[in-house]
C-alpha cells in the first residue's frame, strides 16, 4: 500500500472511534455496557463504510520460473512391437522424465502418436499407422512462438502424411531416439503399387510395382502376379549390394466386369526374417463404360489443358480437344464443351438439336455472344466490348448437387465482358458474380433443365487459374477436380433425380479410413437435415451383421466403419421415415502397413536431427541424450516477476459486516428503548 492508503486508514479509524464515542458516550451519564456495545457496532459501521470509500489495493511481488517445454514423444503404432521394442520404448521416456536434472531445468510433457496425436497415458503399441507429420503439426500449435527442444522415440517408419524431414518448425530442435535393431538384415519387400481403381473392359491396364531389396550379397529372386490361383505373370529379377530397388511395370488384361482382385509376391530361396512385406494385394475394377466428352475450341487457350486433365481425374472420363470442323459423329460422344464458341459452331449445334446431347458452354473475352444468344434460350447476353474481372460468389441454397465452398470467394477472377445477363428460364446459380465487392445479379456457374436436357453455362475464361490456387492451398487439386467431376456428372445423368445418394469405393486397404457417405433429398429435392440414415454392415463369410447410424456433416451423412477385418462385405443404407434404401457392397484388402518395416528407418531420422539442429542418440545412449539436454544453453528457464495487486479486504464481506453491524445496533437500541 502507498503513504496516502496508510494515512487514510489511520485517520478513518480516528474518525470512526471518536464519532463513535461522542454519539454514544460522551455527555453520557449512566455509561452502561449497553452504550460501549452500540459505541463499538457503531465503529465497526463508519470503519466498514471508509474502507469501502479508500478501497486500499496491497501490491505483491511473485517471482516465478518459466521453463522450456520439452516434449517427449513415443511411438504407439504396431511397428514398435514388430520391431520388438515396446520394452526399450516403455522405458526410456520414463528415465528421461523421471531424471531430476531434466525436470528442473524443463517443463516435460509426455505424447503419445499412431495415426492420433495424444497425451500419453498408457502404451499399447497397437496403433494401425504412423504419422510423424502430424505430431510436427500438433506440437506447433501447442507450442507457439516458442525455442523448444523435442524428444521423438519412435523407428521413423512413417505411413501416412507428408514428409516429416521437413515438417518441424525451425526453432525446435528435435533428438530423435531411434528404436529397434538397426542391424541390416536380408529382406525383400514390395514397397508400392501404382495401379488405377478403375480399368476398362478389353483393355490393358497399366501395373506399377517397386520392389526394395536389403543385403549386401547379389541374389536372384522371383516376381509374379496372381489372379486367385493362377499365376498370370512371372519374371526373376537380381539384385545386388549396387541395386537394392527396382520398378517393375506390367500390363494386365482386364477381360471381366467387376472387381478383379490381383497378388504381387516377390520370393527367393533365402529365409528372410519377416516374409509378411513379401507380398501385397491390390484390386481393380472393371467397368465396361467409358464416358467420351468433347471439347471444343477454335483458340488455344490453358482452359483447355486444365479443363481436361481435371476431368480425366474420373478414370470414367476421356476429354477429346476438337476444332467444330474436326467432330464427324455427335454419337460418339456423351457430353458437349464448347469453348468460347462464335459462328464457326453453327454446324455443330446445328446437329446437337437432333442429338440432343448436354453441353457445357464456357464463355470469356473472344466469345462470340450474338451467336450464343442463338444457340441456346436460357439466357440472353447484353454485352459491351469492354472486358472485366469477375470475382465469385457462392450461392448456399443451391441444391442440384452436393457441392461444399471450397474458398470460390478467394479464387482469382474470372474475366468476361462486361454487361448484363438475363435469365431466361428457372436456372440453379451455384455461382453469381461480383466486382471487387459489389454483387452482380449476373451468374458465373448456373444450370439449366429442361425436361431430359440439361445445360451448365461457366461465364468467364482463366478457370485454369482456379485449379491452380486450389493446388498452392490445399498442397492437392483434388477439390477442384472433384467440383468438375460433379459438374461431369450432373451433364451425364439425364435419369430422374434419387432421394438418397450414396457414396462409396468399392475396396479399402485394412487400416485406411473406410468412409461411406451419402445425401439424402426431400420431395422437392432439397438436402433434407433431419433425415435419419441407418447402415447395415454384413460379412458375407461370417454372416456377422453390424448396424451403425450416419452423422450429418455439412451437406451429407457420412459413417465411419474403421476397424472391420479384411473380407467382403454387403450393406445396405435406409432412411427411417420415407423407407428409402440403397444397396452395396465392398471389400476389405488383407493388408498392414505396420508390419512391413524389418530395420528402422536410421537415415531419416538422422537427416531429421541434422535439419533441426539436433542429434541422434540410441535406447543405450540415454545418459548423454540427458547430459546434452541439461548442458544445453539455449534452453534456459526465464525468471520472472509478477506484481498482483489485490484489495485489502473483500468489499463483499466487508458489505456484509455493514449490513450486520447496522443491524445488530437497530435491533440493540429497539430492545433498550433507544429508538
Amino acid at each position: 500500500m502507498t503513504t496516502n492508503t496508510i494515512l487514510l486508514l489511520i485517520l478513518s479509524v480516528i474518525i470512526a472511534v471518536g464519532l463513535s464515542f461522542y454519539q454514544y458516550i460522551y455527555k453520557v451519564k449512566n455509561q452502561s455496557k449497553v452504550y460501549w456495545f452500540l459505541a463499538f457496532l457503531r465503529f465497526l459501521s463508519l470503519l466498514s463504510i471508509f474502507i469501502l470509500l479508500i478501497n486500499p489495493i496491497i501490491s505483491r511481488k511473485i517471482t516465478e520460473i518459466k521453463k522450456t517445454p520439452l516434449p517427449i514423444v513415443v511411438d504407439n503404432s504396431k511397428s514398435i512391437a514388430e520391431l520388438k521394442a515396446t520394452k526399450e520404448a516403455s522405458e526410456l521416456y520414463q528415465k528421461i522424465a523421471n531424471n531430476k536434472d531434466v525436470t528442473e531445468k524443463y517443463d516435460v510433457q509426455l505424447f503419445s502418436f499412431d495415426e492420433d496425436f495424444n497425451s500419453l497415458e498408457q502404451l499399447d503399441f497397437k496403433g494401425t499407422q504412423s504419422h510423424i507429420d502430424g505430431v510436427a503439426k500438433n506440437l506447433k500449435q501447442l507450442f507457439r512462438n516458442t525455442n523448444y527442444p523435442v524428444v521423438l522415440i519412435t523407428d521413423g517408419n512413417q505411413t501416412m502424411g507428408n514428409d516429416y524431414l521437413f515438417s518441424f518448425q525451425e526453432n525446435t530442435s528435435v533428438f530423435p531416439v531411434v528404436l529397434g535393431d538397426t542391424t541390416t538384415v536380408f529382406d525383400l519387400k514390395i514397397n508400392q503399387i501404382n495401379v488405377n481403381k478403375y480399368a476398362f473392359l478389353k483393355n490393358k491396364f497399366p501395373v506399377e510395382v517397386f520392389l526394395q531389396y536389403n543385403g549386401n550379397q547379389t541374389i536372384s529372386t522371383t516376381f509374379a502376379i496372381q489372379n486367385g490361383n493362377q499365376t498370370i505373370h512371372k519374371q526373376n529379377i537380381t539384385f545386388s549390394k549396387d541395386k537394392k530397388a527396382q520398378s517393375i511395370s506390367v500390363l494386365l488384361n482386364a477381360d471381366k466386369v467387376g472387381i478383379a482382385k490381383y497378388k504381387a509376391v516377390i520370393s527367393s530361396e533365402v529365409k528372410e526374417k519377416n516374409t509378411f512385406n513379401n507380398s501385397k494385394n491390390f484390386a481393380v475394377e472393371v467397368i465396361d463404360q467409358r464416358s467420351e466428352i468433347a471439347l471444343i475450341s477454335t483458340i488455344n487457350h490453358p482452359d483447355l489443358s486444365a479443363l481436361k486433365r481435371s476431368i480425366e481425374v474420373n478414370q470414367h472420363r476421356k476429354v477429346t480437344i476438337l476444332k467444330p470442323n474436326e467432330i464427324k459423329a455427335l454419337e460418339n460422344y456423351n457430353v458437349l464443351i464448347f469453348y468460347q464458341p462464335d459462328a464457326s459452331f453453327k454446324t455443330i449445334v446445328d446437329k446437337n438439336k437432333v442429338t440432343q446431347l448436354n453441353t457445357f458452354i464456357i464463355t470469356g473475352t473472344t466469345t462470340d455472344f450474338n451467336f450464343v444468344n442463338q444457340m441456346q434460350s436460357d439466357l440472353t447476353f447484353k454485352m459491351s466490348s469492354q472486358n472485366e474481372d469477375y470475382l465469385a460468389a457462392f450461392e448456399s441454397n443451391f441444391n442440384l448437387f452436393a457441392q461444399p465452398n471450397i474458398g470460390f470467394e478467394n479464387f482469382p477472377p474470372l474475366q468476361n465482358k462486361f454487361g448484363t445477363i438475363t435469365p431466361n428460364n428457372n436456372l440453379s446459380t451455384l455461382l453469381s458474380a461480383r466486382i471487387r465487392n459489389v454483387e452482380l445479379q449476373n451468374p458465373i456457374l448456373t444450370f439449366a433443365e429442361n425436361g431430359s436436357k440439361r445445360n451448365a453455362y461457366l461465364l468467364g475464361e482463366n478457370i485454369w487459374k482456379w485449379r491452380l490456387e486450389t493446388n498452392i492451398n490445399k498442397k492437392s487439386f483434388d477439390e477442384f477436380d472433384l467440383f468438375t467431376d460433379k459438374i461431369i456428372q450432373f451433364l451425364m445423368t439425364n435419369a430422374s433425380k434419387k432421394n438418397l445418394n450414396v457414396t462409396y469405393e468399392s475396396f479399402y486397404n485394412s487400416g485406411e479410413n473406410i468412409e461411406i457417405s451419402a445425401e439424402f433429398f426431400n420431395k422437392n429435392y432439397e438436402f433434407d437435415e433431419k433425415a435419419q440414415l441407418t447402415i447395415q454392415v454384413v460379412n458375407t463369410k461370417t454372416k456377422a451383421s453390424k448396424k451403425y447410424d450416419l452423422l450429418k456433416a455439412t451437406n451429407n451423412y457420412k459413417v465411419n466403419l474403421d476397424g472391420l477385418e479384411a473380407g467382403n462385405y454387403s450393406f445396405k443404407i435406409t432412411e427411417k421415415q420415407s423407407n428409402s434404401n440403397f444397396s452395396g457392397a465392398f471389400e476389405v484388402l488383407d493388408f498392414d502397413i505396420e508390419k512391413q518395416f524389418v530395420n528402422p528407418d536410421k537415415a531419416r531420422l538422422e537427416q531429421l536431427a541434422s535439419n533441426t539442429n539436433g542429434a541422434v542418440f540410441y535406447p543405450n545412449q540415454m545418459e548423454q541424450l540427458i547430459k546434452s539436454l541439461v548442458e544445453n544453453e539455449n534452453y534456459i528457464p526465464i525468471q520472472k516477476t509478477i506484481i498482483k495487486k489485490s484489495p485489502l479486504i473483500d468489499w463483499t464481506w466487508l458489505l456484509l459486516l455493514l449490513i450486520a453491524s447496522l443491524a445488530i445496533e437497530w435491533f440493540t437500541r429497539k430492545y433498550n428503548g433507544l429508538l
